[in-house]
């Protein structure tokens, strides 16, 4: 079996929405990603043989298969393939991880996993209200579904996690703050090496700059963020509030995947190697703690243990994610999400699994670390992790 390596990984700004990329169509944004990977691994894109992407709301502007109009957009010969997957919150993940599996298996010899979210110009739930206003995205699904399990909105799952773990909203509020802090020390250190410049937005922008919205100006002002009401319970009986939770974002991503001995030959750089790729099931009332088995599974394939991870991301969706995650697996917060995370960067759905791969690469880059672990939670019950171990 050959051995899938990342050539490459890059992501755009992740602006918020409304923001610095609301004029920039999705496609012309996975486009850029697409053409900026393979450009800044010195790839001809004749090489790629498929862009699996990651997309969650496939309509409007993210309908007929985005994965290959980018391709067609980003200049790519009409021979490179193109396919568009949802696996909702892990998606540009689950693009990568297939990517690799086929490269893994012989099928092809470089490919790309990528993704990418315009909430601005595609709204969440665009795909199941069909376009109608106000529809709630709950009375699209088969009545059946709601007899079998407790399906709930992922907010009121975060509020549960803070029930039963007793997270107070000092702490999700301390623990976001935190978040932003990070992120503002590694835009003003610019060591965020993997954000492609978007033409009409600064080159050096991360999304703290981008993000202007009341949740992220409230960090600056304690007493302002604590004043936000929270927004899936009434008022004093909740903890989750637009400060403590991942921002609605705009953004695209890739990873270049190749056969290492292929790229060997070929010239190229192994940044990095695939030591487990997971996706597991997990409660869907609870949806958002699948990351900590997931995680558990991908330490047990690798052969490693949490205390070799050198730099872990566990995505933002709330607070209470990566809090819980944390709390069962006895991790240090010391190695989780060292640059911030989603709460102040964003989360552009379909776009975040190949950009936090991205960002975790710059960082075991910029600090010399070897392992890496990456886990999103994903709506419905489910959870990605990737386990990676950087090449010098």
């Amino acid at each position: 079996m050959a051995e899938a390596v990342i050539l490459e990984a890059v992501r755009t700004p992740f602006g918020r929405r409304g923001g610095a990329l609301r004029e920039t169509r999705p496609d012309s944004l996975l486009a850029l990603a697409l053409r900026g990977v393979v450009d800044r691994a010195g790839l001809d894109p004749a090489r790629v043989e498929d862009v699996v992407n990651g997309t969650v709301t496939q309509a409007g502007e993210q309908g007929a298969n985005p994965g290959r109009l980018g391709v067609l957009l980003a200049g790519f010969p009409v021979t490179t393939a193109g396919v568009s997957l949802n696996r909702m919150c892990g998606s540009s993940q689950q693009a990568f991880h297939f990517a690799a599996q086929a490269v893994a298996a012989g099928d092809m010899d470089y490919a790309i996993g990528s993704g990418v979210e315009s909430m601005t110009r595609t709204p969440m739930f665009l795909d199941v209200s069909l376009g109608r206003e106000g529809l709630n995205a709950f009375n699209a699904l088969n009545p059946e579904l709601f007899r079998r399990h407790e399906l709930i909105h992922q907010g009121e799952s975060a509020e549960r996690i803070a029930d039963r773990w007793g997270f107070s909203r000092q702490d999700v509020d301390e623990f976001s703050k935190e978040s932003h802090r990070r992120a503002a020390a590694a835009q003003a250190g610019g060591w965020n090496a993997e954000i492609l410049p978007v033409p009409g937005v600064a080159p050096d922008a991360s999304a703290m700059t981008l993000s202007k919205d009341e949740g992220v100006r409230a960090v600056l002002d304690e007493a302002k963020m604590a004043s936000l009401k929270p927004a899936f319970r009434p008022e004093g009986k909740g903890v989750v509030t637009a400060g403590n939770s991942s921002q609605i974002s705009d953004g695209a991503s890739a990873v270049l995947v190749a056969n290492a001995d292929v790229a060997k030959a070929d010239g190229l750089r192994a940044r990095a190697r695939f030591r487990a790729r997971v996706v597991v099931g997990s409660d869907p009332m609870l949806q958002l703690t699948g990351v900590i088995e997931a995680s558990r599974i991908a330490l047990k394939k690798a052969g490693l243990t949490l205390r070799d991870m050198d730099w872990v991301e566990v995505n933002e969706a709330f607070a209470v994610v990566p809090m819980v995650w944390a709390r069962e697996l006895g991790a240090s917060l010391d190695r989780l999400n060292p640059w911030g995370g989603a709460i102040a960067h964003g989360h552009p759905l379909g776009a975040t699994g190949a950009g936090l791969m991205a960002k975790m690469l710059a960082g075991l880059e910029k600090t010399g670390g070897t392992f890496g672990l990456q886990t999103m939670c994903i709506g419905h019950g489910q959870a990605t992790a990737t386990i990676v171990e950087r090449l010098g």
